[in-house]
């Protein structure tokens, strides 16, 4: 009997390795490697954006706001492991999970 396997669990599978691989690298060099920031708001020099890095083991998406003449500060901070993070962003955004896998890709090579 042949297995299927989903291609959202293939997805998933894939970013966890890529993820896994990564930080190896980031045990290695003791630098975190940013996997994306978003801007959700800007306003007179000042802004609030979406901060993911990679660290070791883990991934770790805060929300920061920052700029002119304001001291940065966290307004959140979630903690995944690196087999939860894989499912938790591709229920949160299909477009962002495919982009991180391709940016992966190219940086680890």
């Amino acid at each position: 009997m042949v297995k299927q396997i989903s291609l959202d669990a293939w997805q998933i599978q894939h970013l966890s390795d890529l993820l896994k691989k990564g930080s190896g690298i980031v045990e290695k060099t003791n630098n975190p490697i940013t996997l994306y920031r978003e801007t959700l708001e800007e306003d007179d020099g000042s802004y609030e954006e979406i901060v993911c890095t990679l660290t070791k083991g883990y991934v770790i998406e805060q929300l920061v706001t920052s700029g002119g003449v304001m001291v940065p500060s966290f307004g959140q901070q979630f903690v995944f492991s690196i087999d939860e993070f894989p499912q938790h962003l591709l229920r949160k955004s299909r477009d962002r999970f495919l982009q991180l896998i391709d940016f992966l890709e190219e940086a680890l090579k």
